[in-house]
């Protein structure tokens, strides 16, 4: 059990982790520069252990404490009562339990490619929900990475890393730069290039053929504007999910999902 701490004053500078963490311009100033992360819940907390991920601090509700006994003994632990956890977060943390992370260091695209035999690509995606929930969809439909374009949010901050589970630590992602141009180098490596889009002319991704599927790179807009023209243009295929009822198009984390599924439904090696 690591060193127990308890704190009553919400001033304490011992929390200097985990203050304000609803104000999202202060958290980017804050968390990449010190190469840090907070983790939010016990299974999120546990998946980032398990991850390789370097604990610096604990800030647990004070009922929770034995709940946690079994926590590494290599960073402290700051028990509070939920009063004080509200105030130096800024929101009532009604999951009792904080850890602020050090990040390992973000991998390479080339190693990711090298690597990869399906990989999706997100292009201006900075809603941390919606990159969270593409995360997840990666980890459980058969993804083996994700590549970022350099105004994509960051997959760590908290929301992000609450709404996928923890999977943003079961999948490798890296900045994908210069954009769109390293798309050509996604392309050299063998990978077709399909291009989300709910332009009528786009192939239904049922029809592509097994050559298209193989290796498969799914580009991957923003809500609202979607993908840019140059990202369209850099790709190989322009996809789309067939609609009924008017629908012409879905959140980006449940189109994920549904191309995901679609692209990997004939592969081998499915768990269950």
């Amino acid at each position: 059990m690591p060193d127990v701490h308890e704190i009553t004053d919400p001033a304490d500078d011992r929390l200097g982790d985990y203050r304000a963490l609803t104000d999202l311009e202060l958290r980017i100033k804050w968390e990449q520069p010190n190469g840090l992360f907070i983790a939010e819940g016990e299974l999120v907390l546990r998946r980032a252990l398990r991850a390789g991920y370097r604990p610096r601090s604990y800030l647990i509700d004070a009922k929770r404490v034995d709940q946690l006994a079994d926590l590494p003994a290599d960073a402290p632990v700051y028990a509070a009562a939920p009063a004080v956890l509200d105030q130096v977060t800024g929101f009532h943390v009604h999951r009792g339990v904080l850890a602020s992370f050090h990040r390992l260091p973000l991998r390479t695209a080339d190693e990711l490619i090298a690597s990869a035999r399906r990989l999706t690509v997100l292009e201006d995606i900075n809603n941390h929900t919606n990159i969270g929930a593409v995360f997840r969809d990666a980890a459980a439909l058969g993804v083996d990475a994700v590549l970022l374009s350099p105004t994509c949010a960051d997959p760590l901050y908290r929301r992000a890393v609450r709404v996928s589970m923890g999977e943003v630590f079961a999948v490798p992602y890296a900045r994908l730069e210069p954009w769109p141009d390293g798309l050509e180098v996604v392309r050299a490596a063998g990978f077709t290039v399909l291009a989300m889009t709910p332009d009528p002319a786009a192939v239904p991704l049922q029809r592509l053929t097994p050559a298209q599927r193989e290796r498969s790179a799914l580009l991957l807009g923003a809500e609202g504007p979607g993908l840019s023209r140059n990202a369209l243009a850099a790709s190989d295929v322009p996809v789309k999910i067939p609609m009924r009822r008017g629908v012409d198009s879905l959140n980006v984390a449940a189109a994920a999902a549904v191309a995901f599924w679609e692209l990997g439904r004939d592969d081998k090696e499915i768990d269950g």
